[in-house]
């Protein structure tokens, strides 16, 4: 997996790509949610929760945490 900026829904469809995109956003969002450490991790990153993409940095950290796609 390439790391580099991606739109939030085009990252969350690599993760659920059978899923609708607003749909595969939210799983995402649980997923991380469920893991603090990470969550906590891309606030320190400066990742706004609001923003619409996940910097390379974001994108690093939640393939660190969560697995490649």
């Amino acid at each position: 997996m390439k790391i580099t900026s991606y739109p939030k829904s085009e990252l969350a469809l690599m993760y659920f790509p059978n899923s609708d995109p607003h749909v595969a956003l939210n799983h995402l969002n649980s997923w991380i949610k469920g893991c603090p450490e990470l969550a906590e991790k891309l606030v320190g990153c400066h990742q706004s929760r609001f923003a619409k993409f996940y910097s390379p940095q974001a994108v690093r950290l939640i393939v660190e945490y969560l697995g490649e796609p």
